[in-house]
Formats: structure tokens, C-alpha cells, sequence
């Protein structure tokens, strides 16, 4: 399968908002109960919030054959090289295809990122793996709150060495 990964455009908001979704949807179905998980959507996702997220931050898309199957989202990165990775989600049917590598080399590569830091809920299962496999260290784990549901947060950090991330299985990149 092919895919293209590019910044994000405003006339991306309304397929990425589907991609949010159907990726929380899925992620945290069992775990969020869904009215919580829309409350959420709703506001972290608006127009108006995506249009503050392009302008204050970047935004990766993944596009198949023209659509937009999954996105990332960083924030700025600090003069100390860090960056906070705020949302990286795919379509589950595009998972596993190395979308999400690809995302986090931009993040290094683009956006010239030697740290990623991020918040990943302990029971989702799939990006606590995706992101140990990619090398990130759990730093912190604490108990959080989303629109009144207690949650339990896990904060991971990946500290990259040299000019280009290297997506192995076996790297060990943390310090």
C-alpha cells in the first residue's frame, strides 16, 4: 500500500475530525465510555480548535489514493529540542502498515525534534506497545480526568540520538 505523509491543510479538518472518530472509537472502546469519548471529540476537535491547532502547531496527515487515513499532531519544539506529540491516530484498517513510524521520523526529521514526550492512557493497549517498540521510556504515570471520568495516564519520553530516527524493533534510543 502507498501512502503520502504531508502537513495538513484546512481543507483536511473535516476528514481528520473522522479519523479522531473512528480511531477513538476504536482505541478506547471498553476503556472511555463513549459519551465521554464524544464530549471530547466535540471540543478537541471543533473547527474552530482545528484551526487553532494548524495554526500553533503541526500537523501530519497520512493520505491513500487522496484520503486522509491518519494524522499527527506536535507541538513546537522548545529550544531544548523537545517536542510534545499531542495525538498520533490512524484508522485501525491502516494500522500496522508503518504509518505511525513514519509520522513519528517527521516529528524528528522535519521538525529537527531530539526528545518526543507524550501522555498515552495505560489500557490502550496498542500505543503503549507502538511506542515501547519505538524506543520511548515511561517516565511518569499518573491519575488525570477526562470530562469527569478518571483516567489513568502514562508519560513516555523518546530521547533520539543523531540526525534520523531509526524505527527497529531492537534500537534502544533512550538515554
Amino acid at each position: 500500500m502507498e501512502y503520502v505523509i504531508r502537513l495538513m491543510k484546512k481543507k483536511d479538518i473535516s476528514e481528520v475530525q473522522h479519523v479522531a472518530k473512528i480511531s477513538w472509537n476504536s482505541t478506547y472502546e471498553g476503556i472511555i465510555p463513549v459519551d465521554i469519548q464524544n464530549n471530547f471529540l466535540k471540543d478537541a476537535y471543533s473547527c474552530k480548535t482545528m484551526k487553532r491547532r494548524l495554526k500553533h502547531t503541526t500537523i501530519f496527515v497520512a493520505e491513500v489514493e487522496g484520503k486522509v487515513v491518519g494524522f499527527a499532531n506536535y507541538s513546537p519544539v522548545s529550544r531544548d529540542g523537545s517536542t510534545i506529540l499531542g495525538a498520533i491516530y490512524i484508522y485501525p484498517e491502516y494500522q500496522g502498515m508503518g504509518i505511525g513510524s513514519h509520522f513519528l521520523q517527521k516529528g524528528v526529521e522535519e521538525l529537527g525534534a531530539t526528545k518526543i514526550q507524550l501522555n498515552v492512557e495505560k489500557n490502550n493497549h496498542i500505543g503503549m506497545r507502538f511506542y515501547k517498540k519505538k524506543g520511548f521510556e515511561e517516565v511518569d504515570e499518573y491519575e488525570d480526568e477526562l470530562g469527569g471520568y478518571p483516567i489513568h495516564s502514562i508519560k513516555m519520553v523518546l530521547h533520539v540520538h543523531g540526525s534520523e530516527f531509526e524505527s527497529t524493533e531492537n534500537r534502544n534510543i533512550g538515554s
